[in-house]
């Protein structure tokens, strides 16, 4: 229907996440309709992005170095890790302005099913991280599904083990502000119950 490279532009669109095919055409034809200048610092953007842009050695945030922003900012406490599954997942974090500590990204969730066990994502590397700085809290911050409770589960357990002096908490989880009893879940409101707390 399409020229060779438009096909293809439309066909790279929408291997992205959330895109499907008609929302890819959309955006090959607002590329076209673009000035060449616009264009081209798209192209650009994508390029030093890939080329510039790697992994924090100590936390495996995003970062342009060896080291992210977060793990350079001596204000942040290095005593309080807390564990997200992916890099996109520290940016709500720090809109609340409520956690002062570093973090470390898993890379992913622990998944049998899909064949991701431990080795496949960071746990070795935070259990370094615990073991060889004086960690005082381990806060699991993975995702309430199945997957994420299940990995919450398994660092707990490991860390447990491997440095007993260290706490681990796992982020409360409930009702929405603003959100009615009414459309609330069992297990949400069960886990809202659960961790009430005193007034």
């Amino acid at each position: 229907m399409y020229a060779p490279p438009i096909q293809r532009l439309i066909a790279e669109l929408s291997r992205l996440p959330g895109i499907g095919q008609r929302t890819a055409q959309r955006l090959a034809f607002h590329i076209l309709r673009e000035s060449d200048e616009d264009a081209t610092a798209l192209a650009a953007a994508i390029r030093e992005v890939k080329e510039k842009i790697g992994t924090c050695e100590i936390c495996f945030n995003l970062a342009e170095g060896p080291r992210c922003r977060i793990c350079l900012d001596d204000r942040r406490d290095p005593k309080v890790i807390c564990v997200v599954e992916e890099f996109g997942d520290i940016i709500p974090m720090e809109r609340t302005h409520e956690f002062h500590g570093r973090y470390h990204v898993l890379g992913g969730a622990l998944s049998p099913i899909d064949g991701v066990d431990p080795e496949d994502i960071r746990l070795a590397e935070l259990y370094r991280r615990v073991t060889g700085d004086e960690v005082t809290e381990v806060v699991i911050a993975t995702n309430p599904t199945t997957t994420g409770e299940a990995t919450a589960l398994h660092i707990a357990d490991e860390l447990h083990h491997v440095a007993p002096d260290v706490t681990v908490t796992r982020l409360a989880s409930g009702l929405p502000v603003g959100g009615d009893l009414e459309y609330a879940d069992e297990v949400t409101l069960g886990r809202a119950f659960a961790g009430r707390r005193r007034l």
